[in-house]
């Protein structure tokens, strides 16, 4: 038995597969396109100046032999960012826009199957976007698809936006390319769906909105690790804060209302409280005088090194998430790390991470008042705080990115 194993660009939770996949002995390839190893001829592009970003691209070592990359379309998008060239990058339209170069990658990794096959391939493993012509090619010759869904299935999330759209309709060109999607991008998603054997996601909002028809399909839920608990992040829970300093609400990701910031702004404004600060680190998906004049008190953090993100975290005293739509945002279980209690809602994929009243609190979607009660509570609960972060962080500590691979990686061994 042997994996196929694909995603054009990488992120934690692909390299927890990818190093799982490899520590069973079941992978046998792993295609991207940009992958940094110690000593390698992309470690040294990555050490240029001006090219560090390519240091997210680093894997564990042990992958470096089965590693397969096709760097074109991602070069081409690091330099039309750079340059500005915007009409590159358009949204499914420009040369490097991450649509086309998805659809490029799938199309790469396809030709390969036929000889992948004849090497004891019995298996792919590809994305949500970038898995139609893989799955196309791999029923061909009789192989299982297995199709990560790390967000909500679209008819879920385009339901969701649309409504926003309607209720917030001044928040509607921050929903983001969801809600902007072609006919034919939403096709390409339905008909991956459509193809794959087994379904993995990694949590119940995810596993919920797949669609009646694919429910009978094999299905494998594990939730997404935490990062590692530092010595920083508890020396944090032993100093006291000081509980006569405002108190400090933290919002991490895009600025957009897919991630309830619309309703966060409108908890404060219902707050009214100078005793509390609404610290807002992310991109802006709209001129920053939006965003001032629906709420013109928050301070805004630009992004910055992640290891400066967990600093900032420190410094807060609450994490708030009020998102409509996610797969499960990992920024959760990192401020959960650095100590901070949470309110989320149950469409940020994290419920589980929720003990009410004991790592923090559970919202429903689009109800700022509920934001808000929580956030006073927090405020006249100062003396809570510590303890609930201890627990928001020995909580988080439960979920590994070991025991997230190792849960994936051995229900496919025992479906395959």
């Amino acid at each position: 038995m042997g994996i196929l194993f694909s995603h054009p660009t990488g992120n934690a939770n692909v390299r927890a597969v990818a190093k799982g996949l490899v520590s069973k002995g079941i992978l046998y390839r792993f295609y991207t396109s940009i992958a940094v190893f110690p000593g390698s001829f992309w470690y040294k592009i990555a050490s240029i100046k001006g090219l560090s970003e390519f240091k997210r691209r680093s894997f564990d070592p042990a992958l470096e032999s089965s590693t397969h990359l096709y760097p074109i379309g991602e070069l081409g998008r690091a330099l039309a960012i750079k340059m500005k060239w915007k009409q590159l990058i358009a949204h499914e339209t420009g040369r490097f826009s991450v649509d086309e170069n998805y659809q490029a990658f799938d199309k790469h990794v396809a030709k390969s199957l036929a000889k992948a096959q004849k090497n004891g391939v019995t298996a792919v493993y590809a994305y949500e976007d970038g898995a139609l012509e893989t799955f196309r090619e791999a029923k061909k010759l009789g192989l299982y698809c297995i199709y990560d869904l790390p967000i909500a299935y679209w008819e879920t999330g385009r339901k969701l936006m649309q409504e926003e759209a309607i209720r917030l309709p001044q928040w509607a060109s921050t929903l983001g390319g969801g809600i902007k999607d072609s006919e034919v991008k939403l096709a390409r998603k339905t008909q991956e769906m459509e193809l794959a054997d087994v379904i993995v996601g990694p949590g119940s909002f995810v596993m919920n909105s797949i669609p009646a028809w694919a429910k009978d399909k094999k299905q494998i839920v594990s939730p997404f690790g935490s990062p590692i608990v530092t010595n920083d992040s508890k020396k944090q829970l032993i100093e006291k804060k000081d509980t006569n300093a405002p108190l400090r609400v933290l919002f991490v990701g895009s600025m957009g209302q897919r991630k309830g910031l619309g309703d966060l702004f409108t908890a404060m404004q219902l707050l009214n409280n100078p005793k509390i600060e609404l610290v807002v680190l992310g991109s802006l998906l709209a001129p920053l005088d939006f965003y001032k004049k629906e709420f013109a008190h928050f301070i805004h953090e630009i992004g910055r090194p992640h290891n400066e993100v967990l600093a900032l975290m420190r410094s807060c005293d609450v994490f708030c998430l009020p998102s409509i739509v996610e797969g499960r945002a990992l920024v959760m279980q990192e401020a959960m790390s650095q100590g901070l209690p949470i309110i989320i809602t149950p469409n940020t994929g994290g419920e589980d991470l929720v003990i009410e009243g004991e790592t923090g609190f559970l919202v429903p979607i689009r109800s700022p008042e509920a934001i808000a009660q929580k956030i006073n509570w927090f405020q006249e609960n100062r003396d809570r705080i510590p303890a609930m972060g201890k627990k928001a962080q020995e909580h988080a500590s439960q979920y590994t990115w070991d025991k997230y691979a190792e849960t994936i990686v051995d229900e496919l061994a025992d479906f395959l």
